[in-house]
């Protein structure tokens, strides 16, 4: 697993019950992780990529399969997640968040618990 992922999630001070979202999970490592921390929480976890949705749901078969995990294909402008809130929102290289943190914040707005936590994480890829 990678170290960089394993340090990212490390530092989300994840709660056994936090209802959990994560923005562009690509193949599904952190959400892994994520999910190995959870309780009685549950992850919701998009990306754009089909591709990478299929991967991140087959890497974690199991989690779905159990109703803690769940990957859907969509991007943060056009996510629609009905009347679910999180307490704890993660993004990991979505440049949006780097670009115009404010409008992703803004986006993100509709699906946050009170006293929710947003952890946006950047660097260059080596």
């Amino acid at each position: 697993m990678s170290e960089r992922l394993r340090g990212v999630v490390g530092q989300l001070a994840l709660r056994p019950d936090d209802r959990v979202l994560e923005i562009g999970c690509g193949q599904g490592v952190a959400a892994t992780m994520v999910c190995q921390l959870l309780d009685t929480g549950t992850l919701t976890a998009i990306d754009r990529s089909t591709k990478m949705v299929e991967a991140a749901t087959r890497r974690n078969a199991v989690y779905v399969a159990s109703g803690k995990a769940e990957f859907l294909i969509a991007s943060l402008e056009d996510m629609s997640l009905g009347d679910r809130r999180f307490d704890l929102v993660f993004a990991v290289r979505v440049g949006l968040f780097h670009r115009d943190p404010d409008r992703a914040h803004s986006l993100l707005a509709p699906w946050l618990a009170p006293g929710a936590r947003v952890c946006t994480f950047y660097d260059v890829p080596v």
